[in-house]
C-alpha cells in the first residue's frame, strides 16, 4: 500500500515550524503579583515554588524583574494590613494595590491590571457583603446589589493610582456595566475592562487563597461561583458582560475548561482571556519534583494548549519562567 495522504511530509525540521498553527510568545503572557502590606521583606508561597508575597515598597523591583524576561503585563492581587466586614482597604486610596499601582506606573513601562474584588479584603473571605445568615443558613452568601458600590469604588480607587485596566472577578450580577458606569463617571473612559465572565468554583484555586490570604472563613462560593458541570450557562454569563461593556472576556481555570474558551473564542469577536490558575501551575511542579513530568515542557505545552483554544492573552504564574524559551 501506498498511501497518497502522507500528513508526515509536514513533520520534517525544516516545513514544521512553517507550518506550526499556533504561536505563544511573552506578550501573550500576563505575571500575576501578590502586594502585601503586612510584611517588610518578601515571603515565599509555599504552595506555589517560586512565587512570593512582595511589600509595596519592591513591588515596582517586582515588576521589573517580569518586564525584564519580556513579558509586559502584570495583575496585582493585595493582602491588607486590616480586613473588615465591608472588605474596606480594597478601595482605600492608600491600599497596598493602589498604592503599588502608582509606584509601578511611575517607574516602569508595564501595562497594570487591578484584581477587583473583596475577598482578600473582608474578614469573612467572601466576595461582597454577606447575608445576615450566611454562615448559618446562606441563600445566596453574598448580596448581589449592596456589592456592586464596592466593586465600583474598588475599580475606581485603581483607576485613580494608574491602573491601565481592571478585572472585576466576584462574579456579582451587573458588575461590569457597575463598574464601567462608574469609571466613566469618574473620567477614566480610557482604563479598560477585563472580566472574569466565566468563572467556576473549582477546586483549582486552592494555591491562590494561601496566597492572597482569601479562602472563605466558612462556607464556599458555589452561590456565586459557576457549577463546574454547565458549558451553556457560560456563553450567557459571557454575554452579559459583554453587552454591559466589557473590553475582554475571561474563563477561569483554563486547563479544565478549554472547551468553555473554545465557546467564547466562537461565540465572541472580544478578546478572550483564560486564566492558568494556582493548581494548574502547583500540580506540574508537584509532578516536576518527583521527576514525574519535565516542567519547562509541561507547562510550555499547557499554555500552548490555552492559546490553541482560542484564548488571546493568558494570565499565568509561569509567565517569567517560559518567556525566555518563548
Amino acid at each position: 500500500m501506498h498511501p497518497t495522504n502522507r500528513p508526515r511530509r509536514l513533520r520534517t525540521d525544516g516545513v514544521r515550524p512553517l507550518v506550526s498553527e499556533t504561536s505563544l510568545s511573552a506578550a501573550d503572557l500576563v505575571a500575576p503579583v501578590f502586594v502585601d502590606a503586612t510584611t517588610d521583606e518578601r515571603v515565599p508561597i509555599e504552595t506555589m515554588p517560586g512565587h512570593e508575597r512582595v511589600p509595596v515598597d519592591e513591588a515596582v523591583d517586582r515588576v521589573e524583574e517580569i518586564c525584564e524576561t519580556g513579558v509586559e503585563a502584570v495583575i496585582l492581587f493585595g493582602i491588607p494590613e486590616s480586613k473588615d466586614a465591608s472588605g474596606s482597604r480594597a478601595y482605600a486610596d492608600d491600599g497596598a494595590v493602589q498604592r503599588a499601582i502608582r509606584r509601578i506606573d511611575a517607574e516602569t513601562d508595564a501595562y497594570v491590571i487591578g484584581d477587583v474584588c473583596l475577598c482578600e479584603y473582608t474578614d469573612h473571605g467572601h466576595c461582597g457583603v454577606i447575608e445576615e445568615t450566611a454562615e448559618t443558613d446562606p441563600t445566596l452568601t453574598v448580596k448581589n446589589d449592596e456589592t456592586l458600590d464596592l466593586l465600583a469604588k474598588t475599580a475606581v480607587s485603581q483607576a485613580d493610582a494608574g491602573a491601565d485596566m481592571v478585572a472585576p472577578s466576584a462574579m456579582t450580577d451587573g458588575q461590569v456595566r457597575a463598574i464601567r458606569e462608574a469609571l466613566d463617571a469618574a473620567g477614566h473612559e480610557s482604563v479598560a475592562l477585563m472580566s472574569y465572565a466565566v468563572k467556576y468554583e473549582s477546586a483549582f484555586y486552592g494555591p491562590f487563597r494561601d496566597a492572597a490570604d482569601g479562602a472563605p472563613a466558612f462556607g464556599d462560593r458555589r452561590h456565586y461561583q459557576m457549577d463546574p458541570a454547565n458549558r451553556r450557562e457560560a456563553i450567557r454569563e459571557a454575554r452579559i458582560d459583554a453587552e454591559e461593556g466589557a473590553d475582554v472576556l475571561m474563563v477561569k481555570p483554563g486547563l479544565p475548561y478549554l472547551d468553555i474558551v473554545g465557546d467564547l473564542r466562537r461565540e465572541f469577536d472580544h478578546p478572550i482571556a483564560a486564566y492558568n490558575v494556582s493548581g494548574e501551575y502547583a500540580m506540574i511542579h508537584a509532578a516536576a519534583e518527583k521527576g514525574w513530568l519535565d516542567l519547562e515542557e509541561t507547562a510550555h505545552e499547557s499554555l500552548l494548549s490555552i492559546k490553541r483554544a482560542g484564548a488571546d492573552l493568558i494570565v499565568t504564574y509561569f509567565a517569567e519562567d517560559l518567556a525566555e524559551r518563548l
